[in-house]
This record gives structure tokens, sequence and C-alpha cells, in this order.
């Protein structure tokens, strides 16, 4: 392989755009949302492009601050194994986990999006797979609020590319809240449309037990993160009493997060986020844990790179789509029968829209 070289120059942005439908979930309302941009340009000339969300306008400048500091720990380690190994070790003295992570995500994925293209690959391909069809599901609303709207905003969400499955957000004052929430909906779209329900860990133990097993004869087809994400313990009670497989992952920081709850029998299904699991590398890792396991592993956000990474990862389940990068995207992805295919040419298939990239821009 040919050695890519030394990092020769980092551009770094941020933008916050504007979201279709807003985000109303337990964690708090969003109506735009912030994307910090990554360009790194190597000693050959190839740049590599990622992205990622930290959800607040107000992280941003930390997390760019670790960004600079890692690149600059980088050295000529831009082989994207060689340059997570590295920054894993020399971060170990802060704390890989939190805006250690996700600014590690950041580099590692505009890093693998440099050799699939010195490569001449999409990423699926240099990964030993093929750009294909991802079975998905529409993610872009259907949040925490008027019950009498969801029906229409269902049917909405299934009309945007033909979809067949749908993500409903949970965690309503009482359990009846909930059963209209989702009676609304499948009233709405019928019974042959899958439903994905998610608690944004709305719930404390308790009443997550008693909230889920109330949900067990609604048919759906999997309960998301019901109470905090990191009580394993919790989690693995309320597995033994649910029917209703359970779905968690997008807290998690590395493949060892999900051994845990692999040892534990905490968990049904996975879904890491690109973001917080460690970028590609860290979902490699991390997809390992889930086949040898034998858990069925979804995406969370990101769909434009784990369209690449579903491809190759083989307990491949669902992939989670939204739209909320596309404002500032050159290709956005376009769904086709609740279908996403990744875009079909050497790297990761990002490139930005630089007149809205400066339409939205703000100070980093």
């Amino acid at each position: 392989m040919v050695n890519l070289g030394g990092i020769k120059r980092a551009n770094i942005r941020a933008v916050i755009v504007p979201l279709r439908r807003p985000v109303i979930a337990d964690i708090g309302e969003f109506r735009q949302w912030p994307l910090i941009l990554v360009d790194l340009e190597l000693a050959d000339g190839i740049v590599g492009s990622s992205y990622i969300a930290p959800y607040r306008a107000s992280a941003i400048s930390s997390v760019v601050a670790e960004i600079r500091d890692i690149v600059h720990q980088m050295e000529d380690r831009t082989g994207p194994f060689d340059a997570f190994q590295t920054a894993r070790k020399a971060l170990n003295v802060i704390g890989v986990s939190g805006v250690s992570t996700l600014a590690l995500a950041a580099v590692d994925m505009a890093l693998w999006d440099a050799l699939a293209k010195q490569a001449g690959l999409p990423l699926a391909c240099l990964l030993g797979g093929t750009v294909g069809a991802v079975r998905a599901y529409n993610s872009n609303g259907l949040w925490r609020h008027r019950v009498d709207t969801l029906g229409t905003e269902a049917r909405e969400l299934l009309g945007e590319g033909g979809f067949t499955a749908l993500k409903l957000r949970l965690g309503n004052e009482r359990l009846q809240d909930d059963l209209a929430a989702i009676n609304e909906v499948r009233n709405a779209v019928g019974s042959h449309i899958d439903i994905m329900v998610d608690f944004n860990q709305a719930l404390g133990l308790g009443d997550a037990i008693r909230r889920c097993c109330g949900l067990d004869d609604q048919g759906l087809y999997w309960i998301e993160e019901p109470i905090i994400y990191n009580n394993i313990a919790g989690y693995a009670e309320i597995a033994k009493r649910v029917r209703t497989p359970l779905q968690m992952g997008e807290n998690l920081y590395g493949e060892r997060d999900l051994m845990n709850f692999v040892q534990a029998k905490a968990v049904h299904y996975v879904m890491p986020d690109l973001m917080r699991i460690g970028g590609i590398s860290g979902w490699l890792r991390t997809s390992g844990v889930a086949s040898a396991a034998g858990i069925q592993m979804s995406n969370h956000l990101y769909p434009e790179i784990c369209a690449h990474l579903l491809r190759v990862t083989p307990t491949a389940h669902w992939l989670e789509y939204v739209d909320w990068a596309s404002p500032i995207l050159a290709e956005p992805l376009t769904p086709i029968k609740g279908e996403i295919s990744a875009i079909n040419r050497p790297g990761i298939g990002i490139s930005w829209n630089e007149e809205a990239v400066t339409k939205y821009a703000i100070p980093v």
C-alpha cells in the first residue's frame, strides 16, 4: 500500500443547519443541527473528509480543539489503523470517552475517506464488500409532539422514499399517552409497516419495566433506550421481563462497552453511533463483537457512511435514515423503495455544497 504521507493541512469548519422537522425528545428540543466538517489534506494531495454532529452548538469549540490536538498527534501516521492506535494511547491520560472519542472519530473517518480515495475504491469495496442497497427506516420525524399530528406525519415519512418502517419517539407522562401515539401511527399506516420506538433514556428502571411490559402487545419491532444508557444491570433486568426486543448502542464508546452488555445479557439489538463508537475503526472493532455474539447491528445517524459499513457488517440489520446533514452535502442520499445505497465513487461519498457551507457557517 502506498504511504499517504503526513497531514499537510487540516481545514475544520462548523455549520448550524435547519432541520425540516424539529427534534423533540426527553433530551430537549432542537430546530437546528450543529455539524463539524473536517477536511484533511495529505502530503500526496488527497483530501479526506468527514463530519460529526455534537448535538449542542455550545460544544463545538471544545470538540474542534480536541480534533486539532489529535491531528497534531498524528505526525506521519495517516494509515487509519496506526492513527487510531496512536490517538487512543495519547488520549488515555485524559480519558477516551466523551469529547476525546468524538474528535478521534472525525479524524478517523476523514483518514478512511483518504485511504479509499487513494485506492480508487468506495469504502465498502476497500473493506472487501460491494456498494449496494441496504434496507432502511425513516427516522426524520415522529418526535414527541401533539398526538393528533402523528398519523399525517407518518404517512408523509413513508412517502419520502417508499419506506416500510418508521421510528416513533415515546416517553410521555403516562403509558396511556404512549399507547395513544402508537395507535395514531398504526391506524394511519397499517399493520404491515414496522414501527420502532425510542424512549431516549426517558424512564427510571421501575417505570421502564412497567412501561415496556405494557407495550409488549403492540407489535413493535423494538424498544430503544428506555433507561439511561450505562445502566447495564437495569437493561439486563428489562431484557428478562419483556418480549419485545431491546435496542441500544448509540451511546456506547467503543467495543468494550458492547462486550459488557453482551456479557450481562442486557441487549438484543445494537446500533452504534459513528461519532461515539470511534469512527470507522471503532465500528469495525465493534461489529466483530456483535458478530461473535450473534447480535444484529444497525446504525445511529451518519447514513452516508453507514450505507458502506452495513455492507461489510456480518450481522447488518437496519440503516437509520436521517437527512440532517443534507443541506450542506453536494450529493445527499436518495432513498428508493425503502432502501439506501451509498454513493458509488472512491471514498465515503461525502462532498460539500460550499455555497451552503458558507451560508450556515459559524466561527470556530
